[in-house]
This record gives C-alpha cells, structure tokens and sequence, in this order.
C-alpha cells in the first residue's frame, strides 16, 4: 500500500436538531447548562445508593479490595414512570438504570427536534439509534456475584458454622444481591439501551451501541455520521449513556490508579493529580444539514468533520499519545476543510491528571499553530472539573456543552483551576483557559466554531469539528435561577396578607409558578407595592419574612430598598426618569450576565465591536482572558480605563443594560447623564440613532485622551 496520504471522502455536513441531557445535579438539559455558565460544581460524596464509604474506602490506595477515593458525579434521583414507556413496574428491578435513562434521553432529545414521541406527524422508518456504552453495564456486577453461592456454602462449612447457620446466612447474602428472573438477561446488555429506544419508540433505522471507552459518545457520533453520509438514515438519535459508578467502577479506576485523592478533577491545572468519575446521559438527534434546512428545523450548531485516529503501537494500551491525537485532529481539519486558526473554543477530553492533560495541550497545539496563526486565540476546557469523567457519556457530555456555548454565543467556564499547567502557563500555545463565562462576540472573518475531543483507553482518539448555525444570538438564554415577585394593595395591611403564603418553604419550581402569577395580577395604581427578588440558592422565605418585618416598621415611608431585594413604593406611582453614568463607572466584565442572556443585550455590544476603531475589538478590553495575577488584573483594568476605550465601553454597556430594560415593556420619562453619559441619553432620547451614538463615543474619547 502507498504511504501516500489518501484523499479522504468528503464529509457530509450535519445539523444537531435536538439536545437532551442528564448529569449530576441536573434533570434537564436547562439545568445542565445552567450549571455549566454558573459554575456549579456537581461533585459530592459518593451517596448510600451506590456504595457504602465505611465498607470500601482506605486512604492507602495499595489496600485490597479497597478504594481511596470516595467523591464523584452522580445522576440525580429521577421519578420514573414506567407505564409512560410500556414497561412492566415488576421488570424495573432486573433493568439496568441506563437502559431506563436512555429512553428518558432520547424522548427529551427527540421532542426538543420537534418530533415527540407520542405524535404520529413524522416517518420513524429510517431513524436510526446509535450510542456510545462501555463494557458491562451496572446490573451485571450484582447479578454475576449471585453466583458465587457455591464458594460462600463451602466456605462456612469449612469453617464449621452449624448447616441450619449456613442456610440462614446463604439466604441473608443472597437477598443482598439484585435476584435472576426472566427480565435479566434483556437487562443487562449494553446493547438493548439502544434496543429500547428504538422498540418504545418504533423506530426502524439500524439500532446499535459502540464501545471505544471514555471515547463511546464521539465513536458513535462518527458512526451516525457514516450512516447519514451513506443514506442509510434519514435521522440519527446517538449520544453516550453511563450509570455505572458503582465500588466496581471505582476498584477499577482505583487500581489503575487513576483517581484523584481529593476527589476532584482539576483539568489543566499545575496541580492535577487524577480524575473523578461521573455519570451521565447524553443525546442529539442529527440529520444531514441540507435535509435539516429543508424540512424547516431548528438547528442548535452544524458539524463539519470527525476526525479519528488508533494510537498503533503505544507505550501501553491505556497511556495517551500525542501523536495518534494528531492523526485524528489532522483527518478532522482535512475532511471538514476548515482551518484549526478559526477554532475559537475547544472542549477537550481533560480528564485531570498531569500527563494526560500535558500530552493533549501539545498535541492540540502541534496542530493549530500548522495554521500560520500566531498568538493566543482559542478558549480552552473540560467539563469533567464539574461533572467527573462520565465514561461512555464523556463525549456525550463535552458535546452538548459545545453545542449550547455555539447557540447561546457564550463562553463557558471551566472550574478548579488556580494555576495553569506547565504547558498553558508557559503562553507558547493557541490556547488559554475559559474561566468565567463571557459573551462570544463574532469575529469579522469566519463563523464562531468550536471543537470537541474524546479519547478511550485501547489507544483510541475522536475530534469533531462544530460551527454555528445562525451568526446571529436569536434565543433568551434566561436559566430560571432568579425570579420576582410583584404584589399590591390597597394598604399595608393587606399588602402583609399577601405576602405571608411567601413566608412558607415550596420547592423552586413552585416559587416560579407562583411569581408568575403574582406578576399577572400586580396593579400598579393600588396604594402600596412590593417587589422581592428572589434566587433558587438562596432562602427565599427569610426574603420574605424580612419583607414582612419592614413593612411592619417602615410603612410610613412612601418608598424604600433592601440589600436582601426587597424594594416598596406607595402613593400615586411617579415618572421615571434614567440616569446614565459617565466614565469611571467601568469595570471588566460590565453587562456580562445580560450580553449572556438576553439578544437585545447583546447586539448592542455586537454594534459597538463593529463601530469600534481600534486595534482590538472593544469586547477584548470588557471581556478579557483570565488574569493570573494581581499584575495582570491591573493591567486590565488600566486598559479599560483608558478614555478611548472607556468610553465606547459604557456607551456599550449602557445600551445593553437599556434594551433589556425595553424588552420588559420599560419607559423612560426622561433620561439624563453624567458626564459622558449625555450621549447615551441623547440617543435614549430620540436625538440620534445607536451607530451615531457609538461614533460620538469613540470620537469622544479619542479626543479627550489627546
């Protein structure tokens, strides 16, 4: 055979019409990203429902038949209908878990495509169900060691325990173990999680699971693409399920040893010392990108290209090689025909231990500095520092956070990083890491993309290449962590009674509910009136109660605040008037969480990074890399500072702070500025339209520097 390298086929180009997923501390796909953009770390001791501390764990990771660590990502009790997916309530207990978290996946999945399950408006024939799962599943462990009731008998016997003893702790042991019946057999395969979705759900494409380790999510993305580029499917349903992290998990990975001792992943820190296991669910349905434009779907992120490679002839069969990660990222850019110097996001495998992260860095930046391109560019992270390393979901899991930080243009953060390893410190790479959540604005000459890499151990590698859909941030990305309540009455008294239900504990989703419709029914023109801000990590009944007590001391007082969120106002409702501020008032990270949520906040600042004239992009300077240092913080901050910059910055995020406003029906009687501010309230005004404004404040600026 030449050693010539082969012309590779072209890669059909695919949509992602739906997400789902599950992982720790999140129930949906909402709750998961909003975790991801909040920095909430989901990692806990390992709960009673899966091992027993006590029995298993040894700080001497050499101990026998003991684990040293004990922290990890475990998936959230879930209620689980039966009847709703056709099962038999007395078959759940020989099921495996992923079996019955695969079906609540691909339903969520499926219906966010729009095409729910329970609606016979769509072709099921050729849709297909391909998933990445690793080895045995959960079930197999409990049921195997039933087994052993030959070497438990002789082993009492031998020991002389009287034979009415050995029956009665025969049957003790016995009931600790998951019983054999008709419904094991089904399951306990790996394959049947596919099997299921396609049989509940009538689908009639090719059903089928992959084995390739931690890199099962992105092997069976890569076999659903050959399927689709095939015309053998018309949709694809693929993804990764793991709910395996039981004490066998453990001992494994314990044994390797590859687990960190304190029980957190910290990928790409200077003192990553092993992962943490996790478990998840993670799902998208995918169509061919013409089909998907064509039948009018909603797209979340295209992918142009998988790329994947077999490390050969490694150093062992579990040790990374950086240059069989090469080979899959070098197919993946050539098949999609996208260069790695228009990659601004990376969501890499990093599952925190030193070598590992290390190898991917410099494999990573062996590749993307080919480019031609110079400097820092590209974000770098890994969502394991939150969730743990899910295994087969892995990829799955990395996937869906890509593909939520492309539709919503945001960049994620990524946790537990206090110094940057070696190789990122050392600034000789593309890459820096995502710390913070920040707005993804546009770069003048390609559309945002991101990159996503899963490796598994057998020495098998997969990079896969996703780009936006639409340039342009369409969706409200509000995560429902934060909410208000409005209420009015005619007097204080009656205010009070209104507010005493609040004062009691509901669930989150209740308080939701219930600020909806305190919101319907507030009149403005009543006497008096109550607004609490409230937040789901926060005691909302103490706002409440505090809310209570205020009123009771302060109701002579026509208007007053709170630091708690409280805010009252009685008499005839005034005008409003809006006070903008002038230079001084900027900060890095101004308008952050808006730009973040809400497309009005955003283009605002997407128009003042296309009317800036300087040699950066303004957003550069309000949203800057991570700063290590106390230096380099200051040295931010003295950028933005600087009157040519400031004041394009706060006319920036003056007008995205405003048009949020305006989304919620706000309006301003008058409006007035400090200092540079007047501009803003020109344009609120009606004086000028936004690009006058931005051109004034750059003007402005300039000249008051000089």
């Amino acid at each position: 055979m030449s050693k010539k390298t082969e012309k590779l086929p072209e890669f059909v180009p695919l949509a992602i019409i739906g997400v789902a997923g599950l992982f720790p501390k999140a129930k949906s796909l909402r709750e998961y990203w909003a975790n991801i953009k909040n920095k909430v770390d989901a990692i806990r001791d390992v709960p009673a429902s899966h091992w027993s501390k006590d029995a298993y764990f040894d700080a001497d990771p050499k101990k026998a038949d003991m684990v040293y660590a004990y922290k990890g990502g475990f998936l959230e009790a879930y209620d689980f209908d039966p009847s709703e997916f056709g099962l038999s309530p007395n078959t759940l207990e020989a099921t495996d878990p992923s079996q019955l978290f695969g079906l609540v996946a691909a339903k969520m999945a499926l219906a966010d495509a729009g095409y729910p399950v329970d609606k016979d408006t769509w072709d099921r024939a050729r849709v297909s169900t391909i998933l990445g799962i690793t080895g045995a599943l959960e079930i197999v462990i409990p049921l195997g060691a039933r087994l052993a009731h030959p070497q438990w008998r002789k082993a009492m016997e031998e020991a002389g325990v009287p034979k009415e003893q050995v029956e009665d702790a025969m049957a003790r042991i016995s009931d600790g173990f998951v019983p054999w019946q008709e419904a094991s057999f089904p399951g306990l395969l790996g394959n049947v999680v596919a099997g299921r979705i396609a049989n509940r759900f009538n689908l009639g494409g090719t059903n089928c699971v992959v084995d390739a380790a931690c890199g099962s999510s992105l092997a069976a993305l890569h076999m659903a693409s050959l399927e689709l580029s095939a015309r053998r499917a018309s949709m694809v349903i693929t993804g990764g399920v793991d709910s395996f992290n039981d004490i066998f998990m453990y001992t494994c990975f314990t044994k390797t040893p590859a687990l960190s001792p304190s029980g957190h992943a910290k990928s790409f820190d200077a003192k990553a010392d092993g992962t943490t296991l996790g478990e998840g669910v993670g799902m998208v349905v995918l169509k061919r990108l013409d089909d998907a434009q064509r039948d009018g779907d909603t797209i979340a992120a295209i992918i142009r290209g998988i790329g994947s490679s077999s490390d050969g002839r490694g150093k062992s069969i579990y040790a990374p090689s950086a240059e069989g990660q090469t080979r899959a990222l070098e197919e993946a850019y050539r098949l999609s025909g996208i260069s790695p110097g228009t990659i601004e996001l990376v969501e890499a495998h990093g599952t925190g231990t030193a070598v590992g992260d290390g190898i991917e860095v410099s494999a990573l930046s062996d590749v993307y500095r080919k480019a031609g391109r110079d400097g820092v560019w590209c974000a770098l992270g890994s969502v394991k520092s939150m969730i743990g390393h899910t295994k087969a979901a892995a990829g799955a899991a990395s996937l869906v956070k890509a593909t939520m930080s492309l539709r919503h243009k945001v960049f994620p953060p990524t946790l537990k990083v206090t110094q940057p390893h070696p190789v990122l410190a050392s600034g000789d790479t593309p890459f820096y890491l995502s710390m913070d959540k920040r707005p993804w604005l546009a770069s003048k000459d390609h559309p945002r993309r991101a990159a996503v890499s899963a490796l598994g151990f057998g020495g098998t590698n997969f990079h896969a290449i996703l780009e936006e859909s639409n340039p342009d941030k369409t969706e409200t990305d509000w995560d429902g962590e934060q909410d208000i309540v409005m209420l009015s009455g005619s007097d204080v008294s009656e205010l009070t009674a209104k507010l005493m239900p609040w004062t009691e504990a509901k669930p989150w989703d209740q308080v939701r509910i219930d600020a909806v419709a305190s919101r319907k029914s507030f009149n403005g023109n009543e006497a008096c009136r109550v607004t609490l801000v409230l937040e789901k990590s926060s005691d909302s009944v103490a706002v409440a109660k505090k809310a209570v007590a205020l009123l009771a001391s302060n109701a002579a007082q026509p208007s007053w605040s709170s630091p708690e969120g409280i805010y009252f106002g009685s008499g005839k409702p005034g005008k409003l008037g809006v006070l903008f501020s002038g230079q001084g008032a900027q900060y890095v990270g101004m308008s952050r969480d808006l730009a973040c949520a809400f497309p009005e906040s955003f283009s605002a600042l997407s128009e003042a990074d296309a009317a800036f004239e300087g040699g950066r992009r303004l957003s550069d300077y309000m949203f800057p890399r991570p700063a290590w240092t106390p230096e380099q913080k200051e040295a931010q901050d003295k950028e933005l500072r600087a009157t040519d910059v400031a004041q394009p910055a706060l006319g920036a995020a003056s007008l995205a702070a405003w048009r949020a406003l305006k989304r919620f029906g706000v309006k301003a009687d008058a409006a007035a500025g400090h200092s540079y501010g007047e501009l803003v309230a020109l344009h609120l005004a009606g004086r000028y339209d936004e690009w006058t404004l931005h051109a004034l404040s750059g003007l402005r600026g300039r000249l008051m520097k000089g």
